[in-house]
């Protein structure tokens, strides 16, 4: 992701100006020797970094009519090549929320780019980008080429679609220079997507049992230098309208009021195109055979959930097949799938979502209002108090401020007191959870866990869960999360912290922690599995955790191996590698479709919540 490069904008602000003042009377004739000469400093002033408008890019009607051009049947056709006309279909994607999801906005409440050339060659005539007679690509009144960079990993799937996108837009003049880079590069949490090094990026959102949204597309969370680089929207996208309904579809208990946010959000977003959705992934795995245990389920985006299950009859080893070589394991910068498959090894998370029903894992129970667990209470607040808005902003309470109040009624504020909802949770960890040293799980590592996730030195991406927090009390083998008055997140039941082994790093300061080798290379385990070696370019290998508090594992030791996407199917087939999971195969191809037949591999097909899509640089450095 290129995101080492920190090129800041610099407007050079260069004052110089001369001033005579002659020693006499204003109409004598100046004096050589008594002229005295004023040249103010030079003064570099550093300008806001991504505030130029993209010069291609920062036009709406060129954004249209890119999505005008893409087919994004062709594009689905091209990697999905196993599916009925009927399933191919049905990935398409129009905004960034599945079309038979409950949230989705539906077809006739925004507005839709199907495949019309001709339509987007008009935006693109409109816009000042002609074709001359003759010419392949579009120029504009200056003669300067209607050329745009494409970025995206060199995963073999994505070259696939890549390609097809490629001539897609060379059929409508518009030049695609593609960049196929290193997936370490481009999630990498200093380089690429995190440092908004790209003109068109193109990846995959892991998707969730919730649309969630918040950090992808609020106006507060476009990373740049200035703000540390906190948050996801890479576009630098920032429409008052959207911002504000993807804030409060975040931040009501009402599910139709969710409803209705999200269709005001992706009315939005459809119209400005700061994003091209392109179609819903498949979850595509494959096995050996003779593998048990192995049971991806739609819902959990990570298939090694219960890796303490996997079995080879006879074998001490399960060897992965890794296309992508994660680049660091401190998952809290380094946003990549890989990394997170290997880290659920080490550290499973607190909770999963099968099915897209979430169940508690590392915890005693999911908090809810319905078992108790969570309490919304209303409480006084006055003037000065930090709150949530009705727009889902964290605010000082002050007069003209409008809130909801605990009645739900929309109300500004106009000094006084007034009664607001408040959500309180209580989180315990399971009793056994230990560290691979010995050392048990407790609350202290919970609140290593909140320190780092919210000091800004650490490299973190997002805030909005530190910022609305009112207080965390840890105590006994969990924490109690009392967030601020308005608060009212949908998924507040979900564990938010991380755990950090407290009696290891507890010393060590967060602008260290991405660098260091005890968090980024060889993290403590309290999972089912400890890393014991990683060979960069190679392989990493894990070994059966003894301290190990939940089902025993049934394998003694993982491999994570790192292959190249050419030789990922021939190393499966010649059983050299027993799993290939959804980071390497988008469909079934027709060599894996065939061998599944003949009993030779195992092949899982699901579907997904995890979409492709193309970002859009709205702004350059």
């Amino acid at each position: 992701m290129l995101r080492n490069r920190l090129f800041a904008l610099i407007g050079l602000l260069v004052i110089a100006s001369m001033v005579l003042a002659a020693c006499g009377t204003p109409a004598a004739p100046a004096d050589p020797e008594t002229v005295e000469v004023v040249v103010t400093e030079v003064v570099e002033v550093e300008r806001d970094a991504f505030t130029t408008p993209h010069p291609i890019l920062g036009d709406v009607r060129v954004r249209q009519a890119l999505s005008y051009c893409t087919n994004k049947l062709d594009l689905i056709k091209s990697v999905y090549v196993t599916l009925t006309p009927e399933q191919q279909e049905g990935l398409v994607m129009h905004t960034n929320i599945p079309t038979d999801h409950w949230a989705y906005a539906g077809d006739e409440n925004i507005t839709i780019y199907e495949f019309d050339p001709e339509k987007g060659a008009a935006l693109l005539d409109e816009a000042g980008w002609t074709l001359a007679e003759g010419a392949s690509i579009r120029t504009n009144a200056n003669g300067e080429a209607l050329a745009l960079q494409f970025t995206t990993t060199n995963a073999t799937f994505r070259q696939t679609w890549g390609a097809v996108f490629v001539q897609q837009m060379a059929n409508c003049g518009v030049q695609i220079i593609p960049l196929y880079a290193p997936a370490s590069w481009w999630f990498g949490d200093t380089t690429g997507l995190a440092r908004r090094d790209f003109t068109l990026g193109a990846f995959a959102w892991v998707g969730t049992a919730d649309p969630g949204g918040q950090t992808l597309y609020a106006c507060d969370q476009i990373p740049t230098p200035s703000n540390g680089w906190e948050g996801q929207n890479y576009m630098g996208w920032c429409n008052e309208t959207a911002s504000a309904a993807i804030k409060n579809a975040n931040n009501t208990l009402i599910k139709d009021e969710r409803i209705g946010f999200y269709r005001t959000f992706q009315a939005e977003f459809a119209n400005d195109v700061p994003s091209i959705p392109l179609f819903n992934r498949t979850e595509t795995l494959a096995t050996s055979a003779d593998l048990t245990g192995f049971a991806p389920t739609p819902g959990e985006p990570y298939y090694t959930y219960n890796v303490y299950d996997w079995e080879i009859a006879g074998s001490d080893t399960i060897v992965m097949g890794f296309p992508q070589e994660p680049a660091s394991l401190f998952t809290l910068v380094e946003d990549a799938y890989v990394a997170n498959v290997a880290y659920t090894l080490i550290r499973p998370f607190q909770s999963t979502s099968l099915n897209y029903d979430f169940q508690a894992v590392l915890v005693k129970q999911l908090p809810t209002l319905e078992n108790g667990g969570t309490t919304n209470n209303d409480v006084e607040v006055s003037e000065g108090a930090k709150v949530v808005d009705a727009n889902g902003d964290v605010v000082d309470l002050a007069a003209g401020v409008t809130i909801i109040n605990s009645a739900g009624e929309t109300v500004e504020y106009t000094g006084g007191t007034v009664s607001m909802k408040q959500l309180v949770s209580r989180f315990d960890l399971v009793d056994g959870l230990t560290w691979e040293d010995g050392t048990p799980v407790t609350s202290a590592d919970l609140e290593l866990g909140q320190k780092i996730a919210c000091d800004p030195e650490s490299g973190a991406t997002s805030f909005i869960t530190c910022n609305k927090t009112a207080s965390v009390e840890f105590s006994g083998n969990g924490y109690t999360q009392t967030w601020l008055p308005g608060v009212q997140d949908p998924l507040y039941f979900i564990p938010v912290w991380p755990i950090y082994p407290a009696h290891q790093l507890g010393d060590v300061p967060a602008a260290e922690w991405a660098t260091n080798p005890l968090v980024a290379e060889t993290p403590l385990s309290y999972g089912p599995y400890r890393i014991v070696e990683w060979v960069k370019g190679e392989r990493m290998v894990f070994e059966a955790n003894p301290n190990w508090y939940g089902t025993p594992v049934k394998t003694p030791n993982i491999v994570i191996q790192i292959i190249t996407p050419e030789s990922q199917e021939g190393l499966l087939l010649g059983g050299e590698i027993d799993t290939l999971g959804s980071e390497a195969i988008v469909s079934p191809t027709e060599t894996l479709a065939a061998a599944a037949a003949e009993g030779k591999i195992t092949l899982y097909v699901n579907p997904s919540a995890t979409w492709e899509h193309i970002d859009l640089a709205l702004f350059i450095r």
